[in-house]
């Protein structure tokens, strides 16, 4: 394993650790004083597909779920579209007893909000991600999203309506950030991703490269509408570990957190 880039001040005994990984995920300072930040968490073959065999499960690898646990551990709450909820079989986020004190310390949560982006509600209301979550899922949905699904979905979980005849993103997050999740953090997939990278509200972009060539008509990490212009980010930190490269990038105009 090599750190790369090592963004601590000092040496770094173990870059692994979950204190070290924390420290280099940590949020940023603007977040602590109540502005809202987006961090998204990816992972892609060299070739860029976001998918193996339709998941990403095929491309990740211990070093990933390690990074993957910390950045939900930091968040207060997880953006996730309904097909990855679906194609992923999303279960509730659970409590880290190695984050409890912080977490506690910093006013979150034992564990992060699973929050589902749906338009059409189209929802097992019976998996554990309803029916036994350590914190209550919110579903964020639109006034256009059929009536009868809104209300069982509402029986189930905390429903967020945001737009009209499409969820209004920028809405959404503000809403969220109105309830003290400033810690934002999305998992895509790709299709999620690329609305709010055209609507410019990504801040960050944690992405794990997997040394894989897989070929074929997987998605790219962000897929759906083009982006008014090219986004340029700036690279933090940089690590390696057999092969897989972990790296962190946040906007480099300045602009993260937006008004949310």
């Amino acid at each position: 394993m090599q750190q790369l880039i090592n963004p601590l001040p000092g040496p770094v005994d173990d870059p692994w650790s979950l204190e070290s990984l924390a420290e280099v995920y940590a949020y940023p300072e603007q977040v602590r004083r109540g502005r809202a930040w987006l961090r998204a968490n990816m992972v892609s073959g060299l070739d860029g597909a976001a998918r193996l065999d339709g998941l990403s499960e095929g491309l990740s690898g211990a070093a990933d779920k390690r990074i993957f646990g910390v950045l939900r551990a930091l968040s207060d709450v997880v953006l996730v579209g309904a097909q990855t909820v679906r194609a992923e079989g999303y279960r509730p986020a659970r409590a880290r007893a190695e984050f409890a004190a912080a977490r506690e310390a910093a006013g979150q949560r034992p564990a992060p909000v699973i929050a589902i982006v749906s338009r059409g509600l189209d929802l097992d209301l019976s998996t554990p991600l309803f029916t036994a979550p350590l914190v209550r899922t919110v579903v964020v949905t639109c006034e256009d999203s059929p009536a009868e699904a809104r209300r069982a979905v509402a029986a189930a979980a905390d429903l967020v309506v945001a737009g009209k005849d499409s969820v209004d993103l920028p809405a959404a997050l503000a809403e969220l950030a109105s309830r003290g999740w400033t810690r934002q953090l999305t998992e895509g997939g790709p299709r999620l991703l690329g609305q709010l990278a055209a609507a410019g509200l990504v801040d960050e972009l944690c992405l794990s490269l997997a040394p894989l060539l897989s070929g074929g008509g997987s998605p790219r990490i962000l897929e759906g509408p083009s982006m008014p212009a090219a986004q340029p980010m700036r690279l933090v930190s940089l690590l390696e570990q057999q092969g897989f490269l972990f790296t962190r990038y946040l906007r480099s105009d300045g602009s993260g957190g937006g008004s949310r």
